[in-house]
């Protein structure tokens, strides 16, 4: 029996979710999900396709392709499933960091071209901010967000170095950004407030910290030529972990982004308290589905990603 629709929020992943092969399936059997993809090589001028379907992995993990490849594979699922279900009109979108510009475009605030050109930029921005301000990433489980901010405030206070909880994804997951003096003294800090595991992210990029601070002015300009309109439907901002429901307030909310925390935990809260029952995972992966499970089991998570997953919604 297909999940009830009428209460529905569509999610859309964010990096880290990559993998090889990834949307492979879906063009082959689909016609808009091949039409995407070819989109995105002509207007990148590269064959992002190949890289996502092909790799190397080492290619795709450049945030300058991997943040296209993942906006181009999560536009592939929602084109497919939007002529599947073409009344299906959720009550809310949101998108984990880079994800929120797929669901940009979900809610009609920008084209996917405009997204697509928005997030190279926003990758090229982020890899040159990292070359110069290095910097890194932590995950941190088994701890409430409050005690893991407090062991940043206390690492930044003891070193004089960048720390900050960057994600907080969910109860007992978050993670940490900042610079290796502060990581490593935030990590001693984590340990003895009893963390169940700590480990260390394999990015040289110190993301949602203000180690971004030189992205987020070049990323501003980027914003500022494109065009946003009006959401059709609500997006949860990842800065506001509030509903979005104009132009200029989903341009502040992708502005502030890069230096801000993700406040996914209350963002996920904000839809369950609004009485969405089930969410739609569209894009590679799972990894969303895995965190409102941490909330609430009871929400039904369907992940979209190869054609056979859109069975279950289809009866």
């Amino acid at each position: 029996m297909p999940p009830s629709l009428e209460n529905t929020a569509f999610l859309f992943p964010g990096q880290g979710s990559q993998r090889v092969g990834m949307g492979r399936e879906l063009a082959q059997a689909e016609p808009l999900a091949a039409e995407v993809f070819a989109q995105a090589d002509a207007i990148l001028g590269i064959p992002l396709s190949r890289l996502c379907w092909q790799g190397p992995q080492e290619d795709l993990n450049d945030t300058i392709n991997t943040q296209p490849a993942l906006l181009t594979h999560s536009i592939a699922v929602l084109r497919v499933l939007q002529a599947r279900l073409p009344d299906l009109q959720p009550t809310f979108v949101a998108g984990h960091s880079l994800g929120q510009f797929s669901a940009l475009v979900a809610a009609g605030s920008l084209t996917f071209p405009e997204a697509l050109r928005l997030v190279r930029a926003r990758g090229e921005a982020m890899k040159a901010a990292g070359e110069e301000r290095p910097g890194g990433m932590l995950a941190v489980l088994g701890l409430e967000a409050a005690v893991v901010e407090s062991a940043c405030r206390q690492a930044a206070e003891d070193t004089g170095a960048v720390v900050t909880l960057a994600n907080d994804n969910c109860p007992g997951q978050a993670v940490i950004s900042g610079q290796d003096a502060g990581l490593e003294r935030a990590m001693e800090l984590l340990r003895q407030a009893g963390a169940r595991r700590l480990v260390r992210l394999a990015v040289s990029i110190a993301a949602h910290s203000p180690l971004m601070e030189p992205a987020k002015r070049r990323f501003d300009r980027a914003l500022a030529l494109a065009q946003f309109h009006d959401p059709e439907v609500p997006v949860v901002g990842n800065v506001s972990a509030a509903p979005l429901r104009s132009a200029p307030a989903v341009r502040a909310d992708a502005a502030a982004q890069l230096t801000s925390r993700v406040r996914w935990t209350e963002s996920m809260q904000l839809m369950l308290s609004s009485a969405v029952d089930t969410f739609l995972e569209l894009g590679p992966g799972n990894v969303l589905c895995g965190l409102l499970r941490r909330l609430d089991r009871k929400a039904a998570c369907l992940p979209l990603d190869t054609p056979e997953s859109f069975e279950p919604l289809l009866g």
